[in-house]
């Protein structure tokens, strides 16, 4: 009987969840070390908003391109190169930091350059799941590994948040650098005679012009899929905005700056590490379960805005942490396990897309609901648009499933 430490029993994969918790985690640092940098130059919570903005919108562009490099190159020469460029902007960033740089273009510039690398090495860190494991203990291993590459989005943060108020933004960025180079390590240490290859070819170059848009065709015709990847992207848009939140929380709320803003990540990857665990131990979420923790995700955002104490503001992130991860694992594996193999670069090329464009949309939505309507205002609004997207996905499913039962649409 598969288990969700089945796939542990390779010796790639043992690596691959190392690198991929450690990758993720770097990546989360050096965003949250970022934005932080941005806020201290120019004070201004908008500005924040910018900076995840220009993070996460170039996946918007180079997403379904990055699908047809990843289904057509090794993933693991991708995940050399990509990572190599990430320690490199992490290592020129804490050099500049530390020599007194103060112009933020340069963040800004760094922003944009990391979006563009992080939208190539999220779907070939995802499709190399099929090379590392094979078929055996797929759906385990793909679970655990999404649940491990949230979790580092939460933990990267909490990380970033402590050494950022004991060395400031230079020993951040210089920390992920170190991080940077030993996930290079490590996929240097992944053996490629233990790796399981595709036995279908691409094609040839004539038959590759419509491969941009297979991935799309492949999600239009599964309105479920379909619709399970946009939830995704509105949870992204009105839920994932910590960066600017949490900042504005501890900076003008509870007036902890740094330090409590460290210790607000550091709650939340609390929350979330239990949510990883518990979602890689369900073996089937369904959409029911994928929609309830997308609205109860939404619930506790909002419930947070209102705690009265701090103390009572940490512990609601604990469990703002929580449904985060079980929200995140159970719809990103939902999406890899119903794409097919030789187009799921391609759909995933879309659902990162979705999910951190639209989280680059919600940084700017929700530094200006800050801005202008004040702190707790933003958290409450941005809280109550994910439990009305929650509601919205629910009803569509299920007016779907009605129509199937009725025979009235077509098997897939």
């Amino acid at each position: 009987m598969e288990t969700w430490y089945y796939p542990l029993r390779h010796h790639n994969y043992r690596i691959f969840v190392a690198l991929t918790l450690a990758g993720s985690g770097g990546v989360w640092m050096q965003r949250l070390a970022q934005d932080w940098l941005v806020l201290q130059l120019t004070g201004s919570p908008a500005a924040v908003g910018l900076a995840v903005a220009l993070q996460f919108l170039p996946m918007l562009v180079v997403g379904p391109i990055s699908g047809v490099l990843v289904d057509l190159f090794p993933k693991r020469r991708i995940l050399l190169v990509c990572q190599s460029v990430a320690a490199v902007l992490a290592a020129g960033l804490a050099v500049w930091n530390a020599t007194g740089g103060r112009d933020v273009w340069i963040v800004y510039a760094s922003c944009i350059a990391l979006g563009v690398t992080s939208a190539i090495d999220g779907p070939a860190r995802q499709v190399f799941v099929n090379e590392v494991v094979g078929d055996a203990g797929l759906p385990a291993a793909i679970g655990l590994n999404s649940a491990m590459g949230q979790l580092g989005a939460m933990a990267g943060p909490a990380l970033a948040g402590v050494v950022i108020a004991q060395a400031g933004p230079a020993a951040a960025f210089a920390a992920n650098a170190v991080i940077g180079l030993a996930v290079l390590v490590m996929i240097v240490a992944i053996r490629p005679g233990e790796l399981h290859h595709s036995s279908e070819l691409p094609g040839p170059p004539t038959a590759r012009r419509g491969q941009v848009l297979a991935g799309l065709h492949f999600v239009r015709a599964r309105p479920p899929l379909l619709v399970t990847m946009l939830l995704a992207g509105l949870l992204g848009a009105f839920g994932m905005n910590g960066p600017v939140v949490l900042a504005a929380f501890a900076d003008r709320v509870w007036h902890s700056g740094p330090a409590g803003f460290g210790l607000f990540n550091t709650v939340s990857a609390l929350g979330a590490l239990a949510g990883a665990l518990l979602a890689t131990r369900i073996k089937r979420f369904g959409r029911k379960g994928i929609v309830a923790s997308a609205g109860l995700f939404g619930l506790t955002q909002l419930l947070a805005a209102l705690m009265p104490t701090q103390e009572s503001f940490v512990v609601m992130l604990v469990l703002v942490g929580f449904m985060t991860l079980m929200f995140l694992t159970s719809a990103a594996t939902t999406v890899q396990l119903e794409a097919g193999v030789n187009v799921r670069g391609r759909v995933l090329a879309l659902y990162f897309p979705l999910l951190l464009g639209g989280h680059a949309l919600g940084g700017l939505l929700a530094g200006w609901l800050t801005e202008g309507f004040g702190v707790r205002t933003g958290l409450v609004v941005t809280g109550a648009l994910g439990m009305m997207s929650a509601a919205v996905i629910g009803f569509l499913l299920w007016k779907y499933s009605r129509r199937r039962n009725r025979g009235e649409l077509p098997a897939i």
